[in-house]
């Protein structure tokens, strides 16, 4: 005669302990929320939803053919060496995105007062000078009127990924002079590379 409760039927870890079944979403499943929502809110085909371009607003000037790639791209390097300065420099990002991107701005957790090199300190403000002052410089698209200044521009979508599809032309415009000056100075060839 068998001592003991009876076993529980189902599936076994090797160990023979009961496998839970699994309750959470499946990367499939995650994927095609992904996609529909994409789908519902930009009104593209679901092959088009998968494109990665779609998940920022300066993505989203490119896939609409507002900007050129080399205008997506220079956009891309722009945003990698402002956040490298504000890191550097130890300053917030400008739109944390998480509760824990914020506590580790307030120093509240992991963010300890690092020591950098002195000389990458000093690279790293001069690439986000020499930046920032073509910005300044640009002049605004011929045609365009007034508008505003290609630097505001350019950080709103790009750093604060604000969605311009509701903006009046003479924004539009400066902000692809704006994308333009920046692959001038990122050295971005006309051919992606």
């Amino acid at each position: 005669m068998a001592r003991g409760r009876k076993r529980k039927p189902g599936k076994r870890h090797p160990c023979g302990k009961l496998a839970r079944p699994s309750t959470g979403e499946t990367q499939a499943d995650v994927l095609a929320t992904v996609v529909e929502a994409r789908r519902r809110q930009y009104g593209v085909t679901a092959r088009q939803a998968r494109d990665e371009r779609l998940g920022s607003a300066l993505g989203r000037l490119a896939f609409r053919g507002l900007i050129t790639a080399d205008q997506y791209s220079a956009g891309q390097v722009y945003a990698a060496t402002m956040g490298r300065y504000r890191a550097i420099m130890g300053l917030p990002i400008d739109q944390p995105r998480s509760v824990m991107a914020l506590l580790v701005n307030e120093g509240i957790f992991g963010g300890g007062d690092k020591e950098h090199d002195p000389e990458l300190v000093e690279k790293v403000r001069r690439q986000a000078a020499s930046v920032q002052l073509m910005l300044r410089s640009c002049v605004c698209a011929p045609g365009c009127g007034a508008g505003r200044a290609p630097i505001d521009l350019v950080h709103r979508v790009v750093i604060g990924d604000e969605d311009a599809s509701g903006w009046p032309p003479a924004d539009t415009g400066n902000l692809v002079q704006g994308l333009e000056a920046l692959r001038k100075l990122f050295h971005i060839r006309t051919d992606g590379l």
